[in-house]
């Protein structure tokens, strides 16, 4: 099957299945094998999800660490599961656990750099789901290597980008498409989470050290090396996987060009400093990336869209999102929302919550008692959700191989950008042109 049949029939596929009714949807494959590598605190969480489910069998777990795989047998044992096997100690141990042929799928919960060969591997073993943390490639060429091997072995590659899946975004998606906001202009969206504590914890001293590498702990050890040897933005998934969606990326919609800017760095060494002193290892190191990242996108129907990645210096969280149309706009970061015409006072902002209970997604007011204690918010059952009915289903993921590749390829292209002087760089189309013909039905009740 060539690209553009591959394409093709993956968006008929998923269409022809959205509208099915849903009797005749679960009456496929009951329970999924999954097989778990990576299963360091983000890898938990996502267990955590996977032992609340009675469709799941945990097949295999795979880890370097003694410690984390304690955690999560441990975790196991209470929720009355069974042992799964273990593959350990060999960083790639994992490719043992490929050899097992009753697995129906594999999450990938490992540092980035291992996820282009891992998510590969997997697809060249036969598996046909693979769902992976962000980011799907370090390169550009990873990403195109990905999209290629997905389509080459006929699988589903989803990367679990859980905000897509966050309650007010959602809400906020089904205005848009009921076009409260009119012909969408304009949106924003990014990573701006002080993360100082986190790419500097030692495991020993509550979140406030000043070591990473073999002597951090958790993401430390291996998080914080990107800082020193890269400049872009390195996590733009959180802030373009909603707003894509918005604007039906891949979808009739396509990202056509970008451009980012960086500041210089400071956050990290100071942080080093006023945990540390001057006299510190670690003050000595020189951070390449940039305490703001500021991205600009270019779209095929004219939206703009800007991202910005802001993780090493004091402030509150916040996804920073904005969507803004012909009739008005939400943004988060101040809870409000304004629409002409029936905001009831002209240039005033008015609170968003009351739109946002009124245009709850389905999905929400279905599922809201299972996502209890799923994580964040309890976007993490969603995004887990969709994944295990795409296997049961043998349907395609609602978020894709191009997806994934699309919102991951910021990073690289980010970079590219600051390197060249803040140049526009051209964004790849990894449909080949089928982004023309493919349907937005992401988040279609039908589909859960």
């Amino acid at each position: 099957m060539d690209r553009r049949s591959f394409v093709r029939n993956t968006g008929i596929a998923t269409a022809g299945f959205a509208i099915l009714p849903a009797s005749q949807l679960f009456a496929q494959q009951q329970t999924v094998k999954i097989g778990m590598i990576g299963v360091g605190l983000r890898g938990q969480n996502h267990l955590s999800n996977l032992l609340r489910r009675k469709d799941v069998v945990l097949a295999a777990i795979c880890d370097i660490d003694d410690n984390m795989l304690k955690r999560s047998l441990d975790m196991i044992k209470k929720a009355g599961k069974a042992e799964p096997k273990i593959f350990k100690t060999d960083p790639y141990a994992w490719k043992k656990l490929l050899e097992l042929k009753e697995l129906d799928a594999v999450i990938i919960s490992t540092p980035w750099e291992w996820h282009t060969q891992m998510i590969i591997a997997s697809l060249e073993a036969g598996i046909k789901y693979v769902g992976t943390e962000v980011m799907l490639g370090i390169t550009l060429q990873d990403h195109w290597d990905v999209v290629k091997a997905a389509e080459h072995h006929k699988g589903q590659v989803m990367m679990l980008e859980n905000v897509c899946y966050r309650r007010d975004v959602l809400a906020v998606l089904n205005m848009v498409r009921q076009g409260l906001f009119g012909e969408i202009m304009h949106l924003q969206g990014g990573y701006q989470h002080d993360l100082r504590a986190i790419k500097f914890n030692d495991g020993k001293s509550n979140n406030t050290g000043v070591e990473f590498g073999e002597k951090g702990y958790s993401e430390a050890r291996w998080r914080t090396a990107h800082s020193i040897h890269r400049n872009g933005d390195l996590y733009p998934t959180h802030g373009i996987g909603p707003v894509a969606e918005m604007i039906d990326i891949n979808r009739g919609n396509r990202f056509i060009s970008l451009s980012s800017f960086s500041t210089k760095a400071r956050g990290l060494h100071n942080y080093i400093v006023d945990h540390s002193s001057e006299q510190h290892p670690n003050a000595k190191v020189k951070f390449k990336l940039g305490d703001v990242v500021t991205t600009m996108i270019n779209c095929a129907n004219g939206e703009t869209i800007l991202l910005q990645h802001d993780t090493n210096l004091p402030r509150p969280y916040s996804l920073g999102f904005r969507v803004q149309g012909t009739k008005g706009l939400w943004m988060d970061v101040n809870d409000s929302i304004y629409l002409e015409g029936t905001s009831p006072k002209g240039h005033t902002w008015e609170a968003a919550q009351p739109y946002l209970d009124k245009y709850d997604h389905p999905l929400w007011a279905r599922w809201s008692k299972d996502t209890e204690g799923a994580g964040h918010g309890g976007m993490d059952f969603f995004v887990l959700h969709a994944f295990v009915e795409a296997i049961k289903r043998k349907t395609a993921t609602p978020m894709d191989v191009y997806d994934g590749a699309a919102w991951s390829a910021i990073t690289p292209l980010s970079e590219t950008s600051i390197e060249l002087g803040n140049q526009t760089v051209e964004f790849p189309d990894f449909t080949s042109g089928q982004w023309m013909l493919r349907k937005n039905d992401f988040a279609l009740t039908d589909q859960y």
